[in-house]
């Protein structure tokens, strides 16, 4: 098994705590801030806004949108770069 180098913590890291931000953290804050709990604003039978969401849904949007995109970066660079740990010993052809 692989060991995790600096970037894999660091992407593990910056993601796990983009989206725990955006989705536990800010959920906790617009429960304990009360009504209303969805996005969009709280209107009368008049069309008048009566209340709004204590964080707007954009910004929880855009860090869990932010840690997905670490994560995706992440993957590719996976994906690009060789393991240099591992080497692959040749294997010996067998003769009849």
């Amino acid at each position: 098994m692989k060991q995790a180098t600096v970037v894999d913590r660091f992407a593990m890291a910056l993601s796990g705590a983009l989206l725990l931000l955006g989705i536990v953290v800010l959920g906790i804050v617009e429960v304990l801030a009360g009504q209303p709990y969805g996005a969009a604003p709280v209107t009368n039978d008049a069309g008048e806004i009566v209340a709004t969401p204590f964080v707007d849904p954009t910004i929880r949007t855009g860090l869990v949108l932010a840690g997905l995109l670490v994560l995706l970066l992440y993957g590719v660079y996976r994906l690009v770069t060789p393991d240099v740990g591992e080497e692959r010993q040749p294997t010996a052809a067998t003769s009849n």
